[in-house]
């Protein structure tokens, strides 16, 4: 650990009202009073995020920048990358697209950030996308499964997803409940945006014969759900597939019990983790479902799986993790969490960004560096990126997964697929992935 003075990881929680005036070239690539890009000095490269740190998206979404932010100190306290420490302004939307645009305007005009990195939603962050690419500003590694981060790169150059998107995940849930679920009658319960509509267009790749039902919803408006399920249950759906984020997988299965509906339920990725929703359970029916039945309420239904999480404490990757969070985490009695090590897996991924990219960074610079070399990134993905100049799409797959006592277990091994009709197909390239001694990427 370095004993000079580093400058820390700056984790800013504001809501701002600033005005949204438009800024011409405000995030172009001109130089800083020193020379460098705007954002990077000799010693520091500041980025910035949004996210949703109250409100009903909260519950697991505000975990997500806390990971960021304790491995950048680990690297930071590490020699840093290229000998720049990162710094990170974390501002809060509360998962709503006006207050999204407003906390963007001010990380461009009053702290001037390098980048956007891992700005959270498929609403929220729609309304700032183009802002970014308009100036010139990096917007990498989105937190979100829409196509709209990756598909058209011509038309959104600086913006790159992450995880795998929404569309191939409706793939593999398809085929699986094709060749395993085949006499199922499916309803889809779907987020009424990109999050719901890439998911059904995968889904009904393979399964358009078997859904008899849709429902959908308008993320802040109404939380009863009890006419969305009462139609599954008039049209005979023995199989609910659910593109919600985590409250409305709560709420879902309280309307659910609420009128007597029992299904089988596959969840995406997004909305599945069983601590969270078995809290969430605990928390909006005020006890009557106790967190524990919560997280047994879980228990058979199945998700998807890109990254290892908190029930693989074994996994190198998860140990590096915990790791990590032990020393840097800012409350000790806060638990490492999946939201956690999404952030840093996230993070770990920028961090190898930078080192690629070389001492020499530009916010073209880290772009070519990406498209050029970002679909060999190693890391705790199980399934490898699909970054090139012609796609921005981030992890190419994952594998299916059903949850007992908390943990999941594995259905199928790691599938991998594209956008479109590409064929779904196994592959275990990333299982060799593991972290190099040191923690950081080299």
């Amino acid at each position: 650990m370095r004993n000079t003075a580093r400058r820390a990881v700056q984790v800013v929680c504001v809501l701002t009202t600033a005005s949204l005036l438009a800024a011409c070239g405000a995030g172009k690539e001109r130089p800083s009073e020193d020379g460098t890009a705007v954002g990077v000095t000799d010693t520091s490269i500041k980025v910035g995020a949004h996210f949703p740190l109250t409100g009903p998206a909260a519950p697991g979404y505000s975990e997500i920048p806390s990971g960021h932010q304790a491995f950048y100190e680990y690297v930071n306290d590490n020699g840093g990358v290229h000998g720049r420490d990162i710094e990170m302004v974390v501002k809060d939307d509360a998962y709503n697209p006006t207050n999204t645009s407003a906390v963007t305007n001010d990380m461009i005009l009053q702290d001037e950030i390098f980048a956007m990195v891992g700005g959270l939603g498929t609403p929220t962050h729609r309304a700032v996308v183009q802002r970014l690419n308009d100036d010139g500003i990096p917007d990498l590694f989105v937190s979100s499964g829409s196509l709209q981060w990756g598909d058209d790169p011509a038309g959104s150059p600086m913006t790159f997803g992450w995880q795998p998107d929404y569309e191939i995940e409706g793939k593999v849930i398809g085929q699986y409940v094709k060749e395993n679920m085949p006499d199922a009658k499916v309803g889809l319960f779907l987020q009424d945006d990109d999050f719901g509509e890439d998911g059904e267009k995968g889904a009904r790749q393979f399964l358009d014969a078997q859904i008899v039902d849709v429902q959908k919803y308008t993320p802040g408006g109404s939380t009863d759900f009890s006419p969305q399920m009462s139609s599954f249950k008039s049209k005979g759906v023995d199989l609910v597939i659910g593109f919600n984020t985590p409250s409305y997988t709560a709420l879902s299965q309280i309307a659910a019990q609420g009128v007597g509906f029992k299904s089988k339920w596959f969840y995406s990725n997004v909305g599945s983790d069983p601590a969270l929703v078995g809290g969430l359970l605990a928390s909006m029916t005020k006890g009557k479902i106790p967190a524990e039945q919560g997280v047994k309420l879980m228990d058979g239904m199945m998700t998807t799986e890109y990254i290892p999480g908190v029930d693989a404490p074994d996994d190198e990757w998860v140990k590096l993790w915990q790791k990590v969070w032990d020393e840097y985490s800012k409350k000790g009695s806060e638990k490492l969490t999946n939201y956690r090590i999404y952030g840093m897996s996230q993070a770990y991924t920028f961090v190898q960004a930078l080192q690629a990219n070389g001492k020499d960074l530009t916010r073209e610079s880290i772009v070519e560096t990406i498209e050029k070399e970002g679909a060999s990134f190693e890391g705790p993905g199980l399934a490898p990126f699909r970054f090139s100049e012609d796609s921005h799409l981030g992890i190419s797959g994952m594998s299916v997964v059903e949850i007992k006592n908390g943990a999941s277990e594995p259905l199928t091994p790691v599938l991998v697929t594209d956008i479109g009709d590409a064929a779904i197909e196994e592959d275990d390239s990333a299982a060799s992935d593991v972290p190099p001694s040191s923690g950081i990427p080299e």
